[in-house]
């Protein structure tokens, strides 16, 4: 099997490069937070990758290998979706 770096090579790119022009190929309603390294990323608005390419690229890193949750496990109690919001006060007469 291909390695992410062989197709990254293939592209001329780096592999964050190449995952980051992927994600840029997934649809207008998806945008990638990159990290850092910005003049580095800016190269992969300019990868243009065909359906051939997006297809060889998820079949060497299938996507139920790296999807998974934004947030550490250890981290999650602090996440909104653990949070103790207050039940609203009814408000008596005046």
């Amino acid at each position: 099997m291909v390695s992410t770096e062989k197709l990254a090579q293939k592209h001329g790119c780096t592999p964050a490069q190449l995952a980051l022009a992927w994600v840029l190929h997934q649809g207008d309603d998806v945008a990638p937070i990159p990290d850092n390294n910005l003049d580095s990323n800016i190269d992969a608005v300019r990868l243009k990758l065909t359906e051939e390419d997006l297809k060889e690229i998820t079949a060497v890193v299938p996507l139920n290998e790296i999807a998974g949750s934004r947030t550490l496990d250890k981290l999650s109690h602090l996440t909104w979706k653990f949070a103790n919001t207050p039940t609203k006060e009814k408000k008596t007469g005046s």
